[in-house]
């Protein structure tokens, strides 16, 4: 007889991810829907990878990662920020941000506790609060500008609130959160001991001229924050899963703790590559805004003369449309038939929510080549 194990996580299946990016395989589809580009990072990154394998240093790094690295991330967000991390007890590199992001969760919050956190969210958000016993609470953003109504945050805030997770720029609306969207929250937390996580692996894809608003870089926020960042997203290595982590010393204490058991170290040359490129190549991060800004007008002017309406995106690799002068589909069947019918594979926001809210709304994901991009549109404009 096989054992009975009730699910913690009964609710959840197979990431929309996973399933749409197998079903553009399975087709044959242009991929726009999973967050990855179909281009490279320079050469010489690997070239590095290379040169550190070669040198024999492929056994475990220290846990908090390899000093060289967290001296780069350190200088890095003094440069952006002006906001000095140590670099021995404030800064972590972890498996990506997710692992960043749950471990801080598990860190912090203890079974009865509340999060909030802001619909349409990240799918990884609300499976790691319950997995630690918390019970997530939604804010909510409202397109077309998806930014945060303060008021019904702060209608949110018990005194079972243990920790709200943020997300700027935002995945998935391309949102960007202001300076005074900032002190607005500040403003509710003073006083109070709740714990933000600030997912920030955007930080570098802010278009328009607009600034990244860092919670790093807001002395009265910085000191209750985890702050992850992702060199995935800045560097077109997402299949690396490497990212970091800055807190206060006391909160890195215990990220640490839990660190260790979930994962406990990060892959070792990678880390001396990543330290070695910061080093030779600060502008390529400098960058990174002009090289995706341009790339989202490319694609908003693939679509130009289709029938899909264009959301405001001010940030991150997304670009949400609205479809109903196509179609009063469920954004879920929309999304599958674009990809069996017409060859490209796309998100629907509905699964951002958790009731599954649906406004006849998709993701698009335009890190990609041009001749993609420009595939795709001919698609696009044929729906």
């Amino acid at each position: 007889m096989n054992p009975r194990l009730p699910s913690k996580l009964p609710q959840v299946g197979t990431t929309i991810f996973t399933v749409m990016s197998k079903l553009a395989a399975d087709c044959g589809a242009i991929n726009l829907s999973q967050g990855f580009p179909d281009f490279s990072a320079p050469q010489h990154l690997f070239d590095l990878v290379t040169q550190h394998i070669a040198a024999g240093r492929n056994q475990y790094a220290p846990l908090p990662g390899v000093a060289p690295l967290r001296e780069a991330i350190a200088e890095k967000v003094a440069d952006l920020y002006r906001a000095n991390y140590d670099v021995d007890q404030e800064i972590t590199v972890t498996a990506g941000a997710t692992q960043a992001i749950f471990t801080a969760i598990a860190a912090c919050v203890r079974p009865g506790d509340e999060v909030i956190v802001f619909a349409p969210v990240y799918d990884s958000y609300v499976p790691g609060i319950e997995l630690n016993g918390g019970k997530a609470l939604y804010a909510h953003l409202q397109a077309p500008d998806y930014l945060p109504d303060w008021d019904e945050v702060a209608s949110l805030i018990t005194p079972k609130t243990r920790m709200i997770i943020i997300n700027s720029p935002h995945n998935p609306s391309g949102a960007v959160w202001s300076a005074a969207d900032l002190e607005r929250l500040a403003a509710l937390l003073r006083n109070t001991d709740i714990i933000v996580v600030s997912d920030e692996v955007y930080e570098h894809v802010v278009f328009d001229g607009m600034h990244h608003q860092s919670l790093a870089a807001h002395e009265e926020l910085r000191q209750r924050s985890f702050v992850v960042s992702s060199f995935g997203k800045t560097y077109h290595i997402t299949g690396w899963k490497i990212a970091y982590c800055l807190a206060p010393r006391e909160l890195m204490q215990e990220f640490r703790k839990a660190h260790q058991f979930v994962v406990f170290v990060v892959n070792h040359p990678m880390q001396l590559a990543l330290a070695d490129f910061m080093r030779e190549h600060p502008e390529f991060a400098r960058g990174l805004a002009a090289f995706y800004q341009a790339k989202r007008d490319f694609f908003r002017n693939q679509l130009s003369g289709s029938r899909f309406e264009l959301l405001p995106c001010r940030g991150t690799y997304f670009q949400l449309v609205h479809y109903g002068a196509i179609s009063d589909e469920p954004d879920t069947v929309f999304a599958q038939r674009m990809t069996r019918e017409h060859g490209v594979a796309v998100i629907p926001v509905s699964v951002f929510y958790p009731q599954g809210d649906d406004h006849r709304i998709v993701r698009f994901c335009f890190a990609k080549n041009e001749e993609t991009l420009v595939a795709a549109g001919t698609r696009l404009r044929a729906v």
